[in-house]
């Protein structure tokens, strides 16, 4: 979705109709900050599967995770909303051509607080994520060479 969203916007916002370029903004954002956040909830899958392998039953998972990966981002969108909905909008770059029209968020501000904090906040989740998967198969391996070694001897 966040693909054709973002591939329709520039022919969508050539309409020049507020209520739809807010839209198409809107959506364009919760699809991305969607795709961000099940990117996290795939490093914390990938987090259980090889660390926790064992009693890790959670209930309900998945429904846990849609909860999780579609609702983070519509509580974000529904603030940004909330405060204004005119941070969303139509940004021209250029008049002589109607397609470099961009349905897009307006605000400085809102922007590095909604999209570039949070893709950071995942992305150092995912780095902590990815260096304690690291740490476990070393640690794995090198109990395993150990072993080895002892059964050698």
């Amino acid at each position: 979705m966040l693909n054709m969203v973002f591939l329709t916007n520039s022919w969508l916002s050539s309409f020049n109709q507020p209520g739809l370029c807010i839209t198409v903004a809107t959506l364009l954002h919760y699809f991305l900050l969607a795709a961000f956040t099940w990117m996290c909830l795939e490093s914390v899958h990938f987090y259980l599967a090889l660390v926790k392998v064992f009693n890790v039953y959670v209930p309900k998972y998945i429904l846990k995770c849609c909860i999780v990966g579609w609702g983070i981002p519509a509580v974000v969108i529904t603030i940004v909303l909330i405060i204004n909905k005119d941070f969303y909008g139509n940004g021209s770059h250029s008049e002589s051509n109607p397609f470099s029209n961009f349905c897009w968020i307006q605000e400085n501000t809102v922007f590095y607080t909604s999209v570039v904090a949070y893709v950071f906040l995942i992305f150092l989740t995912n780095t902590a994520m990815f260096i304690t998967v690291l740490l476990q198969i070393h640690s794995v391996k090198s109990r395993t060479q150990k072993r080895s070694r002892i059964w050698k001897r």
